[in-house]
């Protein structure tokens, strides 16, 4: 029997059930080779050779393949079918010959398939290839120079700005992206400007709505109303006059469905229709296709089979009525300048299922399936047909005109199913019913009303708007767009609120520090020059080592060179760079440097760990600081008031926001602080909650036998103390409300502390109740729960506990999630090493007897 392999065991189980007992099929549980994490493993004097490694965790899988071809001596690999799955057959193929598990005689062969169909898994088996070399070396190339970016760049980094975690190729220009949109917004000016709109009434008593278009024979465009006088002036002109309706102008309209999703289409859109990040959809994507419901979701083609067309098309007369399908097939191009990797778009394997018919829980994979095939049966449908119907109103001499619009669908078509979704809708709609209107008919004024508006700055990128500008840049691909975005955000350079991608001081620092000195680096035409170069090698027009020299050469340069710059040369780049951003003016005119604590220092830019931020230059005299994003940003330290002599401050620091008595003198040189509990804004704060926060800890009162008990913060939240005569250390009872440190009574208190002595470590207490009961692990056995930690929820199996994702509700959570969770976790076993871990002593060599 053959072994097949692929890469995850979901996909083995689906795909053993087409194939049956006359093969074996393996999973390899994705990548089990990759590039040690230290220096040297890509040398480019050695015409960039690189070592790979078999990851500890990847040893076993790799030597289950190794031990099944010793009783079946043929190899197929059926990795996915893109520049990833390609270079996980490569490695898979190099690693068993390493260990010698294939001998010369066992024949290797290479299958692609773009959907996991009977038909399509067979109809692979049938047409075997060798693994694609041009698209290996395009992996190769990829893989080497992120790895040279991120081992050079990254250390100058750590040295040069504290607290920055790391650079990448397209990571970094795609935080640019954020930092830019972020200043833009900041340096925007916005203008105030007025609209007129009116309701009318025709001679039968429909109303409908009008907007000023034209005054005193002039057009008016989106500036001409630019304050309230101007505006009044306008209501007036309406009012005062009689108002005809002079033309009535219906034309025939009407609206295309959108292609197909690709990857980077699919993101957006359940981005702005559910609010699902990229890494969430590509996530639930994943285990869509492994099922075997979805074609391969990582592709930035948008062409169709001949035959997943013609099943869309007779889904749809089935469904809707031959009326809704086109007389001839929708063909669709493909914009995106080499789509070498899978060509097909993301559709269902059935196009008859919806999905209602769908044996799948889970509510992220319901609504993406949903969301795929109601796009793919919309894509070949009719089009829309409309009617849109624009009517001018005037007064008799010309002073005034105005202008209604709106349309009507006469035929729905592929609105029946399905309407793509917009990032940004317009100001003005024209998607209104009007009534009968006839032209030279009166218009009677039944309400006149000045609106004001201000121009908006463009809006911050969410996901899917990043995602789209980045594909429209050239800057990335469809495998990487979701761990680009996801990655940002993990380096804590990005933060998301309401959905939106907000970049934080690291981020902001990094990003200035790259375009001063690594400028060509982060450019958008160079890596996308770049991209393209790397497309010619996976379509074998370049060779791979001859791009990765050129990068090499000049980037290696760049890297000497500013290793050699001293950090303070560094900052003061930096500080001219952001001296608009940093220091704008002020309402009273004084110098912006000016620091507003002591009055005679000047603003400088510093570094810490946790990022950069602005401090006083007369520091450690004034130690006046407050974050990159200005004057009055969340983070700058405030005083709260006085309490006798000392004056009460709010401050930040690198484990958040605390409050401090006084400043640091020579005989006070650490004042008493207390950082904000959690649940604790610093934007309620104010004096009486600091006070009381600087009054812990809080005596509770006397023991019954001896000592006092007291509660407070710690660094793992609030808790009581209590030492008893006899006992050597004192004892801490964790407290779960932050109140209780402020109302806990003297009753509850020794109650807590007695269970505390009765169970020092917690042996012997009730097991915590689950916070969702999953069943049985379908492969393995043993209950999978979904618990509440420390650190937030978490799926249990066995030992191993895999923490949920941020934007995963526990009760959203699926047996088939959790799987998927407990074996990436299984995967990252072993990759850290042991701190010290003793090293066993070498055996003596045993004496030799005469």
């Amino acid at each position: 029997m053959p072994v097949v392999v692929v890469e995850s065991p979901a996909k083995a189980k689906t795909i053993n059930k087409y194939l049956g007992d006359d093969y074996t099929v393996l999973a390899s549980y994705g990548h089990v080779r990759d590039l040690p994490a230290k220096d040297g493993s890509v040398d480019p004097d050695a015409g960039f050779s690189m070592t790979w490694e078999v990851g500890a965790d990847s040893r076993k899988h790799v030597k289950a393949i190794a031990d099944a071809l010793k009783e079946d001596n043929a190899l197929i690999l059926a990795t996915d079918p893109d520049r990833e799955g390609e270079a996980i057959s490569w490695h898979l193929e190099e690693a068993l010959r390493k260990r010698r598990a294939l001998k010369k005689d066992t024949p290797v062969s290479r299958v692609v398939f773009n959907a996991i169909t009977k038909s399509a898994v067979t109809e692979a088996m049938r047409n075997p290839r060798e693994i694609d070399a041009p698209l290996v070396e395009a992996y190769l190339a990829r893989r080497a120079l992120d790895y040279l970016v991120g081992f050079n760049l990254s250390p100058v980094l750590w040295r040069k700005l504290p607290g920055a975690r790391s650079a990448g190729r397209v990571q970094s220009v795609c935080l640019r992206l954020i930092v830019e949109r972020e200043m833009e917004i900041e340096a925007f000016d916005p203008q105030e400007y007025w609209t007129v709109k009116a309701t009318l009434a025709t001679p039968r008593g429909q109303e409908y709505e009008a907007r000023l278009v034209s005054l005193a024979g002039d057009r008016l465009d989106k500036m001409s109303l630019g304050n309230e006088t101007q505006a009044e002036m306008a209501v007036q002109a309406i009012a005062s006059r009689d108002l005809t309706v002079q033309a009535v102008e219906a034309k025939p309209a009407s609206r295309n469905p959108a292609p197909p999703f690709m990857t980077s289409t699919l993101q957006q859109e359940a981005s702005r229709k559910f609010g699902m990040g990229a890494r969430q959809t590509m996530s639930a994507a994943q285990r869509l296709y492994e099922a075997g419901y979805i074609t391969y979701m990582r592709t930035d083609g948008i062409d169709m089979a001949p035959e997943a067309v013609s099943a869309a098309r007779e889904a749809i007369a089935a469904r809707y009525g031959e009326a809704y399908v086109p007389g001839s097939p929708r063909v669709y191009k493909n914009k995106a300048k080499n789509a070498q990797e899978a060509h097909e778009c993301i559709r269902p394997t059935d196009m008859m299922r919806d999905a209602g018919e769908l044996k799948v829980t889970d509510q992220d994979q319901r609504r993406l399936y949903d969301l795929i095939w109601k796009r793919t049966l919309a894509c070949q449908m009719e089009g829309a047909r409309l009617e849109r119907t624009t009517v001018e109103i005037g007064s008799a001499d010309g002073q005034v005109g105005l202008r209604a619009t709106g349309q009507v669908v006469l035929f729905d078509g592929f609105l029946r199913v399905y309407e793509e979704g917009r990032d940004e809708v317009p100001e003005e709609e024209d998607d209104k019913r009007l009534p009968q209107i006839a032209r030279g008919e009166t218009a009677e004024k039944r309400d006149v009303i000045p609106d004001q508006h201000f121009t908006q700055p463009p809006p911050r990128y969410t996901e899917a708007t990043l995602v789209k500008k980045m594909e429209e840049l050239g800057i990335g691909r469809p495998s990487t767009y979701a761990s680009i975005v996801t990655t940002i955000q993990d380096r804590e350079y990005v933060r998301k609120d309401k959905n939106r991608l907000i970049p934080e001081d690291k981020g902001r620092i990094v990003t200035v520090f790259l375009l001063n000195f690594f400028r060509q680096y982060v450019g958008y035409e160079f890596t996308a020059n770049l991209e393209e170069e790397l497309d010619d090698v996976s379509a074998g027009k370049r060779d791979y080592r001859n791009v990765l020299n050129r990068f090499w050469t000049d980037f290696s340069a760049a890297i000497a060179e500013t290793k050699e710059l001293r950090n303070a040369r560094v900052l003061d780049v930096l500080d001219d760079a952001l001296a608009d951003q940093l220091y704008p003016p002020r309402e009273d005119g004084s110098d912006p440097r000016l620091c507003p604590k002591c009055g005679t220092g000047q603003l400088h830019l510093k570094s810490s760990r946790t990022g950069g931020f602005v401090g006083c230059g007369n520091y450690p005299e004034c130690r006046y600081t407050r974050p990159i994003s200005g004057e009055g940003a969340q983070g700058e330290e405030r005083m709260l008031g006085a309490d006798g002599d000392d004056e009460i401050w709010l401050k930040a620091g690198r484990f958040g926001p605390y409050v401090q008595r006084g400043e640091p003198t020579e005989d006070n040189k650490k004042p008493p602080r207390a950082s904000l509990p959690r649940g604790w804004s610093a934007a309620d704060m104010d004096l009486d909650k600091a006070l009381t926060l600087l009054s812990l800890p809080r005596e509770i009162g006397a023991h019954p036998d001896g000592g006092t008990i007291s509660a407070n913060f710690g660094r793992f939240g609030p808790y009581l103390m209590h030492q008893l005569p006899d006992e050597a250390k004192p004892v801490y009872a964790n407290l779960k409300d932050p109140n209780d440190v402020f109302e806990i009574g003297m009753n509850r208190a020794v109650e807590l502390l007695a269970e505390k002595r009765a169970n020092p470590r917690g042996r012997g207490r009730a097991a915590a109740k689950p916070l969702k009961e999953l069943g049985e692990h379908p492969q393995s056995g043993g209950p999978v729960n979904v618990m509440d930690g420390r650190y937030g929820p978490y799926v249990k199996w066995e030992k191993v506990n895999a923490t949920l994702p941020k934007d995963v509700e526990p009760d959203a959570v699926t047996m088939e999630m959790a799987v998927q969770l407990i074996a990436e976790k299984e995967a990252k076993k072993g990759t850290r090493k042991k701190a010290g871990a003793a090293k066993k002593p070498a055996k003596k060599p045993a004496k030799k007897t005469a």
